[in-house]
């Protein structure tokens, strides 16, 4: 599906609050995909179906919204709810990149400010009183509060015939603080919704009726207090993994085509171009190391807390940083696809997909806005007839149950907690493709995981050899075999290569060198025709002894391939090479096992070698010589055995059993573009404690999450209780309201910097 993407100034939307009207007024318009907020800087990203735009702008005009393209004329962006030009539309937009400009617009506007000083003047009059339809920054939430305090002091001390200058205080303080919410109640109210907006409009203007202008201006300028509160913290959640673009840096020393090294922008490095990165300097691009041997930091990418070492050959990634010597590096990946890069728009991705308890607190909170509001109302008209109060008395109580119904605790508890969890995630290495797969987290009953390259390393090794000859000496044996097998490019051979090398033998020379693919390697070492071959090769031949049948027994059981050096006459020598047990895999087993997750093997390697890893990992139940439709199945089985289950793997082999597993881990991610995009959960590194640190993180966010809420709930009954009771002004319920939103709102952020580990 071909898609298309803009990114608008909405400059009336500032809180969680607007953000759910938003989602709620685009619920049904097809062919949208994702929404992104900025609430700080007003900024919504809208990725949608071709042709699905224009729909999505009238919609969001027709809820109040005025959808501005960035960079237009200022004359045009102050605009506000009303606006109608070219700029709010979606006639700006490019598929190809986010750059919408009107060109039009922005020349006519730049010829009358050239050619007309007084319209000038005039212009930026207009554009002043547009500016108080705009959501207050601090300066003017300031000025309201002082103004605010103003009127109160006047209301208590001065003569009544400062009732005037008082009032004036009073509407200029709502005037700099609340015109643009007052506007935006208005327009919910005309379209029927009652919203935090609506429930403040009309709460002051019954207030600035009744003469209870000091409250009123009092509850406005606090209210605004929170709203930019509360939208700096929320965007203080949703950039703290953002914070990792400022890593990259924006230059890059570039080799030219005389050889002179050049300061480039990163953004126009070519792939296959080679850069040089100093010690102490952090990496612009992802590559290859071509020369040099440095540590790198690479915990921006992988969450691995200690540095790695670089030599040629390894991969680097932007953002990570060269600690100790010289590297030059062959970029793979512009700037826009680096590994940084990728993680930045995961975790933005993420952001924008609703986590079931939010999904939960807003239909709660379309229910519980409307039927506070019916309950004022009652308090309202019922109250001088049942409870003998006046009609004042009634409509100031009715008033403060409206600011008590605001419900901007409850709607900001979960976008923030949920945020700042995956925030915390993607700072650790692991990346959660959505709120739902982070709370999904802690139901998880099982655990399958893939063998080769998730439990293991994925890389033979050898780990035994043993000379059988009784005629050939070990110091003949071994070079004849690091000989044939350096020559070779399988893996088995390489690995026998790479670990007789490690022991210091030095390999002999060979000549008639015969490469025989699915047998083994021949050649002429030292004057003697030998064969490094597989056990297959040699069955049915004398050389199969008993006692060499029953050497190989043992190692079979163990899960290795064995290769066998031989001569015509006899077998000299036996090399064992297995896929190694990850160090820290153990350990993560027995965490999950702690947590009552239980944890199962699927693997398409033989029954013996599956067994051999689940044993020394730890994992009690194994299959062996799956396919990949077989282990969908197994999936499908342990959901119905044993409930929510996970699985963690890192190949596309896997794909289906991550498809159909509740939750579908890919480990070692970077640099594989399959596992990104495949999987609901991303672990950068091979790191499997990362597992069970996500389902406690999981278990956390969940209760932090309904911390929240009932700290929200539970105020606002106690502020019900005072009002009703005659306790509660309008002034301290908005001062409890401001309270109950930043108290949950700093629970939230605290899982920014939770730790996870056991």
């Amino acid at each position: 599906m071909t898609t298309e993407s803009i990114t608008w100034r909405i400059p009336n939307m500032d809180c969680a609050a607007e953000e759910s009207e938003i989602r709620h007024a685009l619920r049904d318009v097809a062919g949208v995909q994702r929404l992104a907020f900025r609430l700080g800087a007003r900024e919504l990203r809208v990725d949608a179906a071709l042709g699905a735009l224009p729909e999505v702008a009238q919609r969001l005009r027709a809820a109040g919204f005025a959808p501005q393209v960035p960079g237009a004329p200022k004359a045009a962006a102050a605009e506000g709810p009303a606006c109608d030009s070219a700029a709010c539309g979606p006639m700006q937009l490019s598929t190809h990149d986010h750059q919408h400009d009107d060109h039009g617009h922005g020349h006519e506007h730049d010829h009358h400010h050239d050619h007309d000083h007084d319209h000038d003047h005039a212009d930026e009059a207009a554009t002043g009183w547009r500016t108080l339809l705009l959501a207050p920054g601090l300066p003017r939430i300031g000025a309201a509060l002082v103004l605010a305090l103003a009127a109160e002091a006047v209301h208590a001390l001065a003569p009544g015939g400062w009732a005037a200058v008082g009032m004036g205080l009073a509407v200029a303080a709502v005037l700099l603080s609340g015109l643009s919410t007052y506007l935006k109640g208005v327009n919910a109210l005309r379209r029927g919704r009652l919203n935090i907006s609506a429930l403040m409009a009309v709460a002051v203007t019954g207030a600035l009726l009744i003469g209870q202008w000091p409250e009123a201006a009092m509850v406005m300028a606090l209210y605004a207090l929170a709203e930019h509160l509360e939208a700096r913290a929320v965007d203080r959640a949703r950039g703290a993994i953002g914070g990792l673009l400022q890593m990259a840096p924006d230059t890059v020393e570039q080799r030219a085509a005389d050889g002179a090294w050049q300061a480039v922008a990163a953004a126009e490095v070519p792939v296959g171009a080679v850069m040089r990165v100093k010690p102490g300097a952090r990496l612009a691009l992802d590559g290859v190391v071509t020369a040099g041997q440095s540590a790198i930091d690479q915990s921006p990418v992988t969450g691995e807390s200690l540095p790695v070492d670089k030599a040629p050959g390894d991969a680097v990634y932007a953002g990570t940083l060269n600690q100790s010597g010289v590297l030059e590096v062959r970029v793979t990946a512009a700037a826009q696809d680096t590994q940084l890069a990728r993680i930045i728009h995961a975790v933005e991705q993420a952001q924008s997909e609703r986590a079931p308890t939010q999904a939960f607190i807003d239909r709660f909170a379309a229910v519980y806005t409307p039927a506070v509001f019916v309950l004022a109302l009652g308090v309202a008209l019922l109250g001088p007839w049942l409870a003998g109060w006046t009609w004042l008395t009634a409509i100031y109580k009715a008033l403060v149950l409206l600011v008590i119904a605001c419900p901007c605790a409850l709607v900001i508890a979960t976008p923030v907690t949920v945020v700042s969890a995956l925030a915390n995630a993607a700072r650790r290495g692991v990346l959660v493709k959505g709120g739902v797969y982070l709370e999904n987290a802690r139901r998880l009953k099982a655990v399958a995981l893939d063998k080769t390259g998730t439990l293991t390393e994925g890389k033979p090794v050898l780990v035994a050899s043993e000379i059988l000859s009784k005629t050939e000496l070990s110091a003949h044996v071994l070079p004849a075999a690091a000989a044939l097998s350096a020559q070779s490019d399988h893996p088995v051979s390489r690995a026998i290569a790479q670990g007789l090398a490690s022991q210091d033998v030095t390999a002999g020379e060979v000549t008639q060198f015969i490469d025989r693919p699915g047998s083994g390697v021949e050649g002429v070492v030292s004057g003697q025709r030998l064969r490094l071959v597989s056990v297959r090769a040699l069955e049915g031949t004398d050389l199969v002894t008993a006692e060499l049948t029953e050497r190989l027994a043992v190692h079979q059981a163990a899960g290795r391939s064995v290769s066998l050096l031989v001569s015509d006459t006899e077998v000299l020598a036996l090399f064992a090479v297995a896929d190694t047990l990850k160090d820290h895999a153990p350990e993560a087993v027995r965490e999950l096992h702690a947590l009552g997750v239980k944890t199962v093997m699927l693997s398409g390697d033989h029954a013996a070698a599956a067994q051999a890893v689940a044993a020394a990992a730890g994992v009690a139940e194994a299959h062996g010589q799956l396919m990949p439709a077989d282990k969908l199945t197994r999936i499908a089985e342990l959901q119905a055995r044993s409930g929510p289950t996970a699985m963690v793997g890192d190949g596309i082999n896997d794909a289906p059993a991550l498809a159909a597993a509740d939750i579908g881990i890919a480990m070692g991610a970077a640099g594989t573009d399959t596992a990104m995009e495949a999987a609901d959960v991303v672990v950068m590194n091979d790191d499997l404690r990362r597992l069970p640190a996500l389902i406690r993180l999981s278990r956390r966010t969940h209760a932090v999450l309904w911390q929240n809420i009932a700290l929200a709930l539970g105020i606002k009954a106690v502020f019900l209780v005072l009002a009703l009771a005659g306790s509660a002004t309008m002034w301290t319920a908005v001062f409890a309201d401001m309270g109950a939103s930043l108290i949950v709102v700093a629970n939230g952020l605290r899982l920014l910097r939770a730790r996870t580990e056991a």
